[in-house]
């Protein structure tokens, strides 16, 4: 079977030093808030270019403490994309405040051109979505955005490494949330998340936010330090050993998407002449190919044909959103529809930095032979 995502040659190829690095962090007694944790977020905002980073328990989290961060609350609005995780829209909705959803164009990100349409005087942010490993149209947000007075929340959990001329994704609006879900550009061995920005306030409060809304109350006693809010929060913490294994595979996470930008240029050289719509391709990005995600009217037969000569696909995503009984109560005679027809049509083949090429091979020239049956 051709995985579509697997970490086992990872873990194999590492496993001695994984396996140290986890003994050493449980010698020296310390689970969570320790100097791991403190040199992985020095790190990676170093790598990135952005003046501060929060480290917590997952993508979903960076989100929802963001929002929060921002002093955003129940009544406000967050334009968001229609075409986009459960996650984004669920941090939206347990931070009391109402989504709103936008269109996508035919790079599958939010289409600009839309948001303005939907803005009026309760909304206070928008999170762009830079899904599959590319970036949306950062000039166009965030002239919006300036206009407007808004925030803009960056939802990078599948585009770490993304480029929107020459800048790196997470850096434009006021913060960018990341995930490290093991599927993603930089896995962990459980989950984690992170938030970037250059915003000092964002930072002090994402910081106690993440921790019960603790901070230092009384700096003549340390002792008295413990379990005292200044504002509501959560619990959200990135351990000690993942924070290590992360750090670690950060010093790697370039290969891993040179890696990747490989298999994704060798689908393209061997799917060009086929009925598929492959990913669009726009010089003032660089994309990282979290996903290939590919669209064909015929889909779930193709799937089925794949699945049967032992390779795998996933959609992402198979129900738009908006017809979620979750949140449809929020979308009420809405319609999406380039959403809506992309859920019907796409799906993602296998990609990721120990896919063999001759895998991508055999993945290709099975899918040219299922094109031809149905063209």
């Amino acid at each position: 079977m051709i995985k579509f995502w697997s970490y086992q040659k990872e873990y194999r190829d590492n496993k001695s030093t994984f396996t140290k690095l986890f003994n050493n962090t449980l010698v020296k007694g310390q689970i969570f808030f320790g100097n791991n944790l403190k040199n992985f977020e020095k790190n990676f905002k170093k790598k990135y270019k952005a003046k501060y980073s929060v480290a917590v328990g997952s993508g979903t989290d960076a989100l929802l403490i963001s929002i929060m961060a921002l002093g955003i609350k129940k009544g406000d609005e967050i334009i968001t994309a229609a075409n986009t995780a459960i996650p984004t829209i669920s941090a939206i909705v347990n931070s009391g405040a109402t989504p709103k959803l936008v269109d996508v164009g035919d790079d599958y990100l939010i289409d600009p051109l839309k948001i303005e349409k939907i803005i009026n005087n309760n909304t206070k942010a928008i999170i762009p979505v830079h899904l599959y490993g590319k970036s949306c149209n950062m000039d166009d947000i965030l002239k919006i955005s300036k206009k407007y007075k808004l925030k803009v929340i960056e939802d990078c959990a599948q585009s770490q490494g993304a480029k929107f001329k020459k800048k790196f994704t997470g850096t434009f609006g006021n913060c960018g949330c990341f995930s490290f879900y093991p599927t993603k550009i930089l896995g962990a061995y459980g989950d984690g998340g992170l938030i970037l920005t250059n915003d000092f306030n964002l930072y002090q409060n994402a910081k106690k936010i993440r921790f019960y809304g603790i901070d230092t109350v009384n700096k003549k006693n340390k002792f008295l330090n413990k379990y005292y809010s200044n504002i509501n929060g959560v619990n959200s913490r990135l351990d000690e050993i993942n924070s290590k294994i992360l750090d670690y595979k950060l010093k790697k996470v370039d290969v891993f998407i040179k890696r990747r930008r490989i298999i994704a240029n060798q689908y393209y050289r061997l799917l060009k002449n086929t009925s598929l719509i492959l990913p669009k391709k726009e010089k003032e990005k660089f994309d990282v190919y979290h996903l290939y995600t590919v669209y064909h009217p015929k889909r779930d037969f193709i799937i089925r044909q794949l699945y049967k000569n032992n390779i795998e696909t996933r959609i992402i995503y198979p129900y738009p959103i908006h017809k979620m009984t979750a949140y449809k109560s929020f979308f009420k005679k809405k319609k999406f529809i380039n959403s809506e027809k992309m859920s019907k049509g796409i799906f993602s083949l296998p990609l990721y930095p120990d896919l063999k090429m001759s895998d991508v091979k055999i993945v290709c020239n099975k899918l040219v032979e299922i094109l031809k049956k149905i063209s």
